[in-house]
């Protein structure tokens, strides 16, 4: 069963990890990385602090890659055009981008409270994206 894997922390992130949990049409097993044997999942713990995770039979798949493959799991047409809209190569870079300002900017969106702030040492690259 597919996982989504979120920071538990962060209000925010809960309220979307629950929205796809009741609303998806394949069943999702959703996780917070802090209570999650990471290791089981192939995943780090730096990864995990980084980007919210979707860790399919297919891989894991970070950041905007995990909505675009939420998408695709759903099995039916129309998500499965979407999720292939949101990998064409201009679209999947302002997917990207989107998904790096409400990462780096949850705290201040509803549900978010500080404990939801990306913290400093969070390994970023010179654009702001969170490293693997």
């Amino acid at each position: 069963m597919p996982t989504l894997v979120f920071d538990g922390d962060c209000g925010f992130c809960t309220s979307v990890a629950r929205h796809f949990e009741k609303r998806s049409f394949t069943p999702l097993t959703i996780a917070a990385w802090q209570l999650t044997d990471l290791g089981a999942l192939g995943l780090t713990q730096a990864q995990a602090s980084a980007q919210v995770y979707l860790v399919t039979e297919r891989g894991a798949f970070g950041g905007a890659e995990c909505f675009a493959e939420l998408m695709r799991i759903q099995g039916d047409p129309f998500h499965r055009f979407v999720a292939w809209g949101m990998r064409l190569p201009g679209i999947r870079k302002l997917f990207a981008w989107g998904y790096r300002r409400v990462a780096a900017n949850r705290h201040r969106l509803p549900g978010g409270t500080p404990a939801c702030a990306m913290s400093p040492e969070t390994p970023e690259d010179s654009r702001g994206v969170a490293r693997d």
